[in-house]
């Protein structure tokens, strides 16, 4: 893989790679991009860009990946541009109201009790993080919702426990651990395809935050 790079052919592949010819990641194919040497850590891009394209490019499955690439010749330009406490907080933002809160809509309600929902609940409630005092009031309520979550979970793992009767010990943990992941993983794909595209949405937002060019 040699040459000027062509965005029209250009397949992102996972991680970080030796040469542009065993295949590149988002950032390795900015580095081409900007006519720099092959590299995961380009110099012309934020390190707040940077570590979260590099994050956001392993996470996504090869197909969604590939939407990365229209922002290839967006990078380059950003490293010291001035914006990236403005990323930080946008990204802190989207973690504490949008991610967090879509998972804790998953956990699992127990005895009438959907304390987890009233969190995510909350935390969408939140004023966008956008300063540190914002971040110091959304404080409390992560926490909370944390604590609520390992709580569920906990009650279901208990309660799958129960059910696997008095089989021998092995397998009445494999039943448990199968019951929770079961129950996990039912729900779970819609709501990782969800925040998938959301992430990408971020991520471009990221780039230019208000616009900014």
């Amino acid at each position: 893989m040699t040459g000027t790079i062509d965005l029209a052919t250009l397949t992102l592949a996972k991680g970080a790679h030796g040469t542009r010819e065993d295949g590149v990641c988002l950032l390795e194919a900015v580095a081409w991009f900007a006519g720099q040497a092959h590299t995961d850590h380009p110099p012309c891009v934020s390190p707040v860009l940077a570590a979260f394209g590099r994050n956001l490019n392993d996470i996504l499955p090869d197909g969604k990946r590939q939407e990365l690439v229209p922002l290839v010749p967006l990078l380059p330009g950003t490293a010291s541009d001035g914006h990236d406490e403005t990323r930080g907080y946008l990204a802190l933002d989207w973690l504490v109201r949008t991610y967090a809160p879509a998972f804790l809509d998953l956990a699992p309600v127990t005895d009438g009790n959907s304390e987890c929902q009233a969190s995510a609940a909350a935390l969408r409630d939140l004023p966008p993080i956008n300063s540190l005092h914002n971040a110091q009031i959304a404080a409390p309520q992560l926490k909370q919702a944390r604590d609520r979550a390992r709580a569920a979970w906990d009650a279901l793992w208990d309660a799958s426990w129960d059910a696997a009767g008095a089989a021998s010990w092995d397998a009445a943990w494999d039943a448990a651990g199968a019951a929770v992941r079961a129950a996990a993983g039912d729900a779970l794909a819609p709501t990782v395809a969800v925040l998938q595209d959301s992430a990408i949405g971020l991520y471009r937002a990221m780039i230019t935050p208000g616009g900014a060019s």
